[in-house]
């Protein structure tokens, strides 16, 4: 059974770096595009970050030149990089991934990132 693994969440202050991470124990791991989304209270989830398997990015406008996603496909793990964070970050992390040539559609179970001002 797949597993996805993400940490790296925690309380920070306004304008500190953090980088939370997202592994999957899939053997195709390079056959997948990731995702992190995130959900504030009283929100819905939304699209912070994604990286494709050929490596294309895309972000969500609000964090453009904040966060960097990567990915290391030998050590099967992905990585939200998420710099001068401010206090609306805040909210609820997941990973989330999809496999692109065969079916795969995996959710962690999310990771709290919480900033103050």
């Amino acid at each position: 059974q797949v597993q996805l693994v993400e940490s790296g969440g925690g309380l920070f202050q306004a304008g500190d770096s953090q980088s939370l991470s997202c592994t999957l124990s899939s053997p195709v791991f390079s056959s997948t595009i990731i995702e992190f989304y995130r959900q504030a209270p009283g929100t819905q989830r939304e699209l912070v970050a994604r990286i494709t398997d050929d490596y294309k990015t895309n972000y969500l406008y609000s964090v453009e030149g904040r966060f960097t996603i990567a990915r290391d496909n030998t050590k099967k793990t992905a990585w939200l990089q998420m710099n001068n964070l401010k206090s609306e970050d805040t909210a609820v992390y997941y990973c989330h991934v999809r496999g692109t040539t065969y079916y795969m559609d995996v959710w962690g179970e999310g990771t709290l990132v919480t900033v103050s001002s």
